[in-house]
C-alpha cells in the first residue's frame, strides 16, 4: 500500500502471524519536481509498479525462510538485485523486442510501414494478455492476484468510508480503475500509437526507440490514467477504462478472509505513517 509519503507491505509468515514493513518514500521522487511535471511524473508510477513491487516481492520470500525461532531470513542482496536486473532484461525482451523482430520477419509482406508497427504492437499486446493469462494458471501467482484483490477491496471500502473490516470488504469487487493492470495496458496502447509515428528506419534505432521510448511512453500513460480518475464518471471515459478493468480479471482474485486481513494490515500501517506525518 502506498501512500503521498509512506508505503508500507505486509506478508503472512509461515508462523501465521503477519510482518508488517514500512518505508519513507524518496521525497526527491514523490515530493520534488518530478512528481509535478506532466509526463514526468509517470516515472513514479513506472517505479512502483516495478522497484516497489519487486521490493514487495522479495521482502515476501525474506518473511518465506523465517526460521523456527522466528527469526527473519535474509536473501542475498546480490542475488536480490541481479534477479531484478535479469527480470527486467527479459521483461524488455519478451514485451518489446520480440515483438519488434516478429514483425519485422513478415514485414515484406506488408505494405507499409504504418501497418508493420500496429501489427507490432497488436503481438505486443497479444504477448501481454497470454502472460497474465498463462501465469494465472500457477497455483502460487493465484495467490499473488489474491492478495491484489483483497488491496483493492480494501482501497474500495476506505474511500467508501466502510470499517475496514473482513465482512464490509468483501462487499468490494477485486477490481480498481487506478490498477497498475490499466496501466500496463495503456502503456502497450500508447507504444502502438507513438511507435506507429515513427516508419521504418535502420534496425539499431528501432531497437534504441523501443528501449528508450520506455519513460515516455510511461509518461503519457500516466497521464491518461490520472485524466481518467479525475473524470470517472464521464461515459467517454468509462469506455475508455472498461479494457483496463476487463483485464483485472486476469490478473485479480477474490480473496479469502485472511488475505483481507492482510492487505488491512498494510492499509493500516501506511494511514498512520501518513497521518503521523501530516
Amino acid at each position: 500500500m502506498r501512500g503521498r509519503r509512506f508505503a508500507a507491505v505486509a506478508v503472512r509468515a509461515p508462523s501465521s502471524r503477519i510482518v508488517v514493513r514500512s518505508e519513507r518514500l524518496p521525497v526527491h521522487l514523490y515530493g520534488g519536481w518530478v512528481s509535478r511535471t506532466p509526463f514526468l511524473r509517470g516515472l513514479i508510477l513506472l517505479w512502483d509498479t516495478l522497484g516497489l513491487g519487486m521490493k514487495a516481492l522479495m521482502f515476501s520470500a525474506d518473511v518465506a525462510q523465517e526460521g523456527d525461532e522466528g527469526e527473519q531470513a535474509q536473501l542475498d542482496r546480490p542475488l536480490k538485485w541481479g534477479t531484478v536486473a535479469l527480470s527486467m532484461t527479459i521483461g524488455i525482451g519478451v514485451f518489446f523486442l520480440l515483438p519488434l523482430g516478429a514483425a519485422g520477419l513478415v514485414e515484406w509482406a506488408i505494405p507499409s510501414s504504418l501497418l508493420a508497427n500496429v501489427v507490432e504492437g497488436v503481438l505486443r499486446l497479444g504477448l501481454l494478455v497470454g502472460y497474465i493469462w498463462a501465469i494465472g494458471h500457477v497455483p502460487e501467482i493465484r495467490r499473488v492476484f489474491a492478495y491484489h484483490g483483497a488491496e483493492h477491496m480494501t482501497i474500495h471500502a476506505f474511500e467508501a468510508g466502510d470499517p475496514l473490516d473482513v465482512e464490509h470488504i468483501q462487499r468490494y469487487p477485486p477490481a480498481h480503475p487506478r490498477c497498475g493492470t490499466a496501466f500496463l495496458l495503456l502503456v502497450v496502447a500508447v507504444s502502438i500509437v507513438l511507435f506507429a509515428t515513427l516508419g521504418s528506419p535502420d534496425w539499431p534505432i528501432r531497437i534504441l526507440s523501443r528501449i528508450l521510448g520506455i519513460p515516455l511512453i510511461a509518461g503519457i500513460a500516466y497521464e491518461a490514467l490520472r485524466f481518467g480518475g479525475a473524470h470517472a464518471g464521464h461515459p467517454l471515459v468509462k469506455l475508455i477504462v472498461a479494457p483496463g478493468l476487463s483485464l483485472q480479471k486476469l490478473t485479480t482474485r477474490y480473496p479469502e478472509p485472511d488475505m483481507i486481513e492482510v492487505a488491512v494490515a498494510a492499509f493500516e500501517e501506511m494511514h498512520r505513517l501518513e497521518l503521523a506525518s501530516a
